[in-house]
């Protein structure tokens, strides 16, 4: 396995321990084999439980035509590989071209450094509990030589940040759930710098909740602590030379065709790269819903979404069941996916999922619902952030 790994060659395993009196993989083995998909960026087929992505099976590289074919290349070329909250859109081509660009345009490029937009994205991570996601933007904070802020915002330790436009800028984003906040009103950034900062809030505020139903806990071989502290510097080392890179403003805008921007993504407008990949990304998103979220049901999720103060609901779910009360069972099943993603994701769990795939078998679908949900809440936390 290992010889394979390092040739990056395919193979087949079958039979496991066939002889044995209990067959199969045991935990151990399955770590072993996840710690060599971690660090090599392996494809898994045939086993659920060897994917580094839940319910849904990504498109391999190999394997990817058309518009993914398009989009993983910019990926890998400008972030560095193909990481998982990308990979894990490619079931919906649209999808994945869309949050690559509204990722890309204001993460990626512009005027405002990158070690102050990775502090905004870990910091929104933080917030949402998306452990995944704060391991990987500490990673990237550490690509850009900022470790002593990668460690602050892991830690809690705000204030133990030494460069005073970070400390700020992670001040800020940790009331981004806390709407008419001081920091909010004031925020510390200019005009001109808004919809990259803002952007780059807003596109974490939902990929975190994708990767909150679909990832694991974390992107490195080993959630020890006392491992994850190297891995954390290997990979940050890894992604460096992808940070620096230089990277044109407005490349993926050709993936999607130019829309119209929706009214509540006003922020944007001052910046036409990162305004032109909102727009596309909100188009692909409303119409993922539109196909099969019933209007009366979509009509719902916003209002509860319009009502959230930011808070989590906690751990009980009779707030889902009364804002659902009336509809259909197929309904329900699928509002329930919906609402939870959109304001407690953590509490989607496989019976929430396999409820959804009784009505919806196709990856296409349980990405659509995931991601009209997140990308609803995403943008009610936008309307909190507009500077003017």
């Amino acid at each position: 396995m290992r010889e394979f790994t390092l040739s990056r060659k395919p193979f087949t395993a079958d039979k496991i321990r066939h002889n044995r009196p209990k067959p199969g993989l045991k935990a151990q083995h399955l770590s072993c084999i996840d710690a060599l998909i971690k660090l090599a960026k392996a494809q898994v087929k045939g086993n659920k439980e060897l994917m580094p992505i839940r319910y849904i099976e990504p498109v391999a590289p190999n394997s990817a035509e058309g518009l993914v074919a398009r989009v993983y290349p910019q990926i890998k070329r400008e972030f560095g590989a193909l990481v998982e909250p990308f990979t894990l859109h490619s079931p919906s081509p649209e999808l994945l071209a869309g949050a690559w660009s509204a990722c890309r345009e204001s993460l990626l490029v512009g005027t405002v450094r990158r070690d102050i937009k990775e502090a905004v994205a870990a910091t929104v991570s933080r917030i949402n509990r998306c452990s995944y996601c704060v391991d990987a933007h500490t990673i990237m904070l550490n690509a850009t030589s900022a470790r002593n802020s990668a460690d602050a915002i892991i830690h809690h330790r705000d204030d133990k940040i030494q460069d005073p436009a970070v400390r700020s800028i992670v001040e800020w984003a940790a009331a981004t759930r806390s709407p008419g906040a001081k920091v909010l009103l004031s925020p510390p950034f200019s005009q001109n710098d808004a919809p990259e900062i803002i952007g780059t809030a807003v596109f974490f505020h939902y990929v975190n909740r994708m990767a909150s139903v679909l990832l694991s806990e974390t992107p490195l071989p080993s959630n020890h602590p006392l491992l994850k502290g190297f891995f954390k510097r290997t990979a940050g080392w890894f992604f460096s030379r992808a940070i620096h890179r230089p990277k044109p403003l407005g490349a993926s805008l050709e993936l999607l065709p130019t829309t119209e921007l929706p009214v509540d993504l006003a922020w944007t407008k001052t910046s036409p790269n990162i305004a032109g990949a909102f727009a596309r990304f909100a188009a692909v998103v409303d119409r993922a819903g539109r196909d099969f979220i019933p209007e009366d049901l979509r009509n719902c999720v916003k209002k509860h979404v319009l009502a959230w103060d930011g808070k989590d609901p906690g751990l009980g779910r009779h707030w889902v069941e009364e804002a659902l009360n009336g509809f259909d069972e197929k309904s329900k099943d699928i509002g329930r996916l919906v609402l939870l993603t959109a304001l407690a994701p953590y509490q989607v769990d496989k019976g929430v999922v396999n409820a959804f795939t009784t009505h919806f078998i196709e990856d296409d679908r349980l990405l659509g619902a995931l991601a009209w949900g997140s990308f609803t809440a995403a943008r009610r936390v936008g309307a909190w952030l507009r500077t003017s």
